[in-house]
């Protein structure tokens, strides 16, 4: 880190946040609780609408099914504390029709539309923006975290265990907790250089030589037999894994629901 940033506490605490998956039993207060909340909610939004929700996870029951709905994962039901953001426009319709927009769009002539896919992605980009805003206040309550992608698999149930509509979207899930042990001897994740990432103007495109030299300090590997290089590594204990696939036919099912037109709101 530069000099600039060397004594700044924000910083230091971005440079050196760990995924914790291993939580000391200790609950988190009620205190803490709502100020990772708090954190939450402090995060931009567009329009300041808030198009997103979180949902506090208690239920013990409900946890233990989503470590098996979320491919497997036991810290998820030893996390203090489970927070799901949801990307969420039922809100706002539900509001635009006790408001009777849809009768003024009538009386004027103005089509009345309801969420389509630009909805989806901005209200997503909302939860997103708020989980991450919670994660940085939680690392500096000393509070571990750890982001659980795999809620946006197996829609069906996940839409049932939260009562959600089809403008309510989980795009991410966070546990957090105290973490168990010093946290300090857990290794930080390297980044790829800078360079490879950061552009200026225009997007660039990769070649061999960029890949070798941007993959050369990556010591995480796959055990897959057929692969032959660590790029077919990847794609098949990754982009190619059950898991994958099955969050692209949830993903698909959650889009086109969210996208049909609804004349009966």
């Amino acid at each position: 880190m530069s000099k600039t940033g060397k004594n700044n506490k924000t910083l230091e605490l971005i440079k050196n946040r760990r995924t914790i998956r291993t939580y000391d039993p200790k609950p988190l207060t009620q205190e803490e609780i709502n100020m990772v909340i708090y954190g939450a909610m402090r995060a931009p939004t567009a329009g300041n609408m808030m198009f997103y929700s979180i949902i506090q996870v208690t239920d013990q029951k409900m946890k233990d099914k989503l470590v098996i709905t979320c491919d497997n994962q036991p810290h998820i039901a030893k996390a203090p504390l489970v927070l799901i953001f949801l990307a969420d426009m039922q809100r706002w319709w539900d509001y635009f029709k006790i408001c009777k927009t849809r009768e003024l769009c009538d009386e004027i002539g103005v089509e009345f539309q309801t969420p389509q896919e630009s909805d989806l992605l901005l209200a997503c980009c909302d939860a997103l923006i708020a989980a991450q805003n919670a994660v940085i206040t939680a690392e500096a309550l000393r509070i571990g975290s750890c982001y659980i992608g795999d809620i946006v698999e197996n829609i069906e149930i996940h839409r049932k265990m939260f009562n959600l509509t089809r403008w309510v979207f989980p795009i991410i899930m966070v546990c957090f907790g105290y973490p168990k042990g010093n946290k300090e001897k857990i290794p930080l994740t390297p980044r790829f250089s800078q360079k490879f990432i950061h552009f200026t103007n225009k997007y660039n495109r990769l070649n061999e030589q960029d890949f070798t030299e941007m993959f050369q300090n990556v010591k995480r590997s796959y055990d897959v037999k057929q692969a032959k290089n660590l790029g077919q590594k990847f794609y098949f204990a990754k982009l190619a894994a059950d898991y994958s696939m099955e969050m692209r036919r949830s993903v698909k099912v959650a889009i086109k629901d969210w996208s049909m037109k609804n004349n009966n709101m």
